[in-house]
């Protein structure tokens, strides 16, 4: 396959990296002051890419700034995420290896690390620790930026994706208290954190009974603007000894409701199948493939969901806003008002739907396309 202009499913860099020109002077400016902070927004709208984005900027300006990155993507137990914060706090803080495990030797010596690395030219360094000795003395390893950035005369700021999944811990209420309790003390370093379920992060941060109420600048992502990807998408058209005019741009950014991972694959698409001149009947084709690629997910997505779950996404689709009525509810047969609730509830849990200000849309805008178009035929 040719070398595409666009990109999806993975970090959006340099080139790739499109507008966000306002929240990323808005994050640089909290890394630098050092503000704990909190960024909101569904799936695949670019979180990631933007704090990497900040992090380059910054990496080249503050040589004294230290980012750390962690994805806990895959960390479901409180020693993994003890594992994995000091993993990346020491590689974000050491250039050689010798350095990675000295620095492991001197910040963690009451927790006795077990050392390794690997003898390849990337000398990657990895450690581990008891989980009793983690129990007894996590301090050590919560404190672990604080301690470094004292003693090195560093800034540091340490980034968590996917921060929600320790919901999944054991008395997760219990490990959210020792974090804030410790974190809040730091002076030299600062927490940006973010993940992909918007709707259990906003309980987390916004919850006055929550542990984590309050703990820093909260950051709702919104929609790049279509204007924008318009732009983008025709200069990355034209670099590529391509043509595409203002109307087909548009026309990809509006199918894919200017959702960013949407946008990059149709652009994609689009790209592949022209040869000098994007035309509205390539786009429109381009579209539809990634239709029929996705049809079988959909199909096993909607096929697991309940029949009150589908008549409230066919009444949301059919752009009913009184959804509690009694005219709407008798016409989708939704049982009661409170039944409804329940049913958002576990749409939202799924993913499947986002509320934001009382306004409820499908998060997947093909998805939602498909079951209109296709499998209600509104």
């Amino acid at each position: 396959m040719e070398n595409t202009p666009f990109i999806f499913g993975k970090l959006a860099t340099q080139i790739e990296f499109t507008d966000r020109e306002k929240e990323t002077a808005h994050l640089a400016s909290n890394f630098s002051a050092l503000v704990n902070t909190i960024i909101l927004s569904p799936r695949r709208w670019g979180k990631t890419s933007l704090v990497n984005k900040v992090s380059e900027l910054l990496g080249s300006k503050e040589p004294d700034l230290k980012i750390c990155q962690i994805d806990l993507f895959n960390v479901r137990t409180e020693e993994g995420f003890y594992i994995a914060l000091a993993t990346e706090i020491i590689k974000a803080t050491s250039t050689k290896w010798e350095e990675r495990a000295q620095n492991a030797k001197e910040f963690l010596a009451q927790l006795l690390p077990r050392i390794s690395f690997s003898p390849d030219d990337k000398s990657e360094i990895s450690f581990g620790v008891s989980w009793e000795e983690l129990q007894r003395k996590p301090d050590e390893i919560l404190n672990l930026a604080e301690t470094i950035a004292v003693e090195r005369g560093l800034k540091i700021v340490v980034c968590i994706d996917e921060f929600q999944g320790i919901s999944e811990f054991q008395d997760p209420l219990a490990f959210q208290r020792k974090l804030r309790s410790h974190w809040q003390r730091h002076t030299h370093v600062s927490y940006c954190l973010y993940g992909s379920k918007r709707h259990m992060l906003l309980d987390v941060f916004s919850n006055p009974s929550m542990p984590f109420y309050k703990f820093g600048d909260l950051i709702f992502l919104e929609k790049i603007a279509t204007k924008s990807w318009v732009e983008f998408i025709r200069k990355r058209f034209s670099e590529t000894g391509k043509e595409i005019k203002e109307e087909e741009a548009i026309l990809i950014a509006e199918l894919a409701e200017t959702h960013s991972y949407y946008v990059q694959q149709l652009a994609q698409q689009s790209w592949l199948r022209t040869d000098s001149i994007c035309t509205v009947p390539i786009v429109n084709a381009a579209f539809q493939s990634i239709i029929n690629q996705l049809s079988l997910l959909f199909t096993n997505i909607t096929e697991s969901l309940s029949t009150s779950q589908l008549n409230l996404l066919k009444a949301i689709l059919s752009g009913e806003k009184q959804l509690s009525s009694k005219g709407t509810i008798q016409k989708y047969n939704l049982g009661t008002s409170g039944n409804i609730n329940r049913l958002k509830q576990s749409l939202l849990a799924r993913e499947i739907i986002d509320i934001s200000a009382d306004q409820i849309d499908l998060q997947d805008p093909v998805y939602k396309y498909w079951l209109k178009k296709e499998y209600f035929k509104i």
